[in-house]
């Protein structure tokens, strides 16, 4: 069961008014705008499937979920090694960047909630600690593993999360409308689950981040004249 107070604060996390700048991100969809292949609807929910099911369900969700367990269990070693493993395999300096920018910010914002015990403090002193930065994975992890919630409702928001930034930047870059933003949102919703649960049943060495074409596009996206978003 999750506690209503969990639920509130996995709420909180997964809120695009959460200080970590996830708004200011397009993960590669603006250049992707820009060349043409994202220019309505249709291909914008297209876009975002693909990258929630070849991308995030692929890395960063299972990468966050073996950290949220590392966290509970207090191992650190494994906690730095998934670290690691985020920030080699993000393929452009721009996603990396963002990776890294999230995860400090949010590290801030958890410093300043109020009533920390003993054993939070430590933990945020072990992710201020990795280097060359806490990953956003990582970092969120940390952030789910504090609320008491169970793993697979943490997973549900931060892929949720992700979705609506994602949307947010589909509506303005595309652009799109309200309406349209909200249709794509709730495909994402209902194709998050079975995600999750791809996730949760990967093993270290079934890990992947291999998306060429997102590669490219972000690689692109950095030079690109006029963008509205930092990736």
């Amino acid at each position: 069961m999750v506690s209503p107070s969990a639920w509130l604060q996995l709420m909180q996390l997964a809120s695009p008014a959460l200080p970590v700048g996830g708004f200011s991100y397009s993960e590669g969809l603006e250049a992707a705008v820009d060349s043409g292949r994202v220019t309505d609807e249709a291909q914008a929910l297209a876009w975002l499937l693909d990258q929630l099911r070849l991308s995030l369900a692929r890395a960063d969700l299972p990468a966050c979920a073996a950290a949220a367990q590392a966290w509970r269990d207090g191992d650190l070693a494994r906690v730095a090694a998934l670290n690691d493993w985020v920030l080699q395999t993000r393929e452009t300096r721009e996603l990396r960047l963002q990776a890294e920018q999230m995860g400090r910010s949010l590290l801030e914002w958890l410093k300043n909630k109020a009533a920390l015990s003993e054993a939070q403090r430590d933990q945020l002193k072990a992710l201020a600690a990795l280097q060359p930065a806490p990953s956003w994975p990582v970092a969120f992890a940390l952030a789910a593993a504090q609320t008491g919630a169970p793993l697979r409702e943490a997973m549900l928001a931060h892929a949720f999360g992700w979705a609506e930034n994602m949307v947010a930047a589909a509506v303005k870059a595309v652009p799109l409308g309200q309406s349209a933003g909200q249709r794509i949102l709730e495909a994402l919703s209902e194709a998050i689950p079975p995600s999750v649960d791809q996730a949760l049943a990967m093993g270290d060495g079934e890990r992947q981040a291999f998306a060429p074409m997102l590669a490219i596009l972000s690689a692109q996206h950095e030079t690109q004249y006029s963008r509205l978003f930092r990736s």
